[in-house]
């Protein structure tokens, strides 16, 4: 390790260092305890500089994390057992365990890398990231997902919920949502992003957080989107709202 280096993790405004040399372990009785949540591992990741570089593991038997720079540029899935160097200044980690996902950030003094910002491109009311568009719908559902996330307003705790709360939160069916929902997985599972289309035993709850991470992860959606769902409640409350 460069002796400029030195790592600190951010939660719930707290911030927490890596040690020189050992690791900073995270989970619910781990160096950061996250929280008393028994769906979560006593200890998940564990974070320590290793070979000049600073490193994140996946300690864990079950849960997977995102880890994204703050542009959404670069994303990686951490499963169980994997680990990944830290090369950014800033990066944000999510995972989920049970019904709460959650969200720490990582900050480097030193790293190796520094990230640009790209712009999203908007074509025909269409949102396009990358090589995947998605409609204004598909964009609605995303933010119904992580509104919960989104409006915290700091890394921290939040819930994902279930889809028939999400359908009414927009004013739709169960059965529009799923839908809708199952489209905007196939498409991003088509370009790559695993996790999102059913296999074996994985429940719904585990594709729509998994959906939720990646959007945030890749800045799909932002608390500047918000206003989406303004606009929803203002049309829901309106005149021609329906009983």
């Amino acid at each position: 390790m460069a002796a400029s280096s030195s790592a600190h993790v951010e939660y719930c405004g707290a911030q927490v260092p890596v040690p020189v040399s050992g690791v900073l372990s995270i989970g619910r009785q781990g160096d950061l305890a996250i929280d008393d949540n028994p769906f979560l591992h006593r200890r998940f990741l564990e974070l320590g500089f290793a070979d000049g570089m600073l490193w994140l593991a996946n300690v864990g038997t079950s849960t997977s994390a995102t880890i994204a720079d703050l542009q959404g540029l670069a994303q990686s899935w951490l499963a169980p057992g994997a680990r990944v160097p830290i090369v950014f200044t800033r990066t944000v980690a999510w995972f989920t365990a049970g019904p709460t996902t959650y969200e720490f950030e990582i900050v480097q003094a030193g790293a190796p890398f520094v990230s640009t910002v790209a712009s999203p491109v908007a074509e025909g009311g269409d949102t396009t990231m990358g090589r995947v568009s998605f409609t204004p719908d598909q964009r609605l559902l995303l933010l119904a997902l992580a509104e919960d996330i989104l409006r915290r307003g700091s890394r921290g705790a939040g819930a994902i919920p279930p889809s028939a709360a999400a359908a009414t939160r927009l004013g739709w069916t169960t059965t529009k949502f799923n839908r809708k929902l199952d489209n905007v997985c196939e498409k991003l599972a088509k370009i790559g992003i695993r996790g999102l289309v059913t296999e074996g035993e994985r429940s719904a709850s585990s594709r729509r957080a998994r959906l939720v991470e990646y959007a945030l992860a890749a800045r799909l959606i932002s608390s500047a989107d918000l206003e989406w769902l303004d606009a929803v409640d203002a049309r829901l409350a309106g005149p021609y709202a329906s009983d």
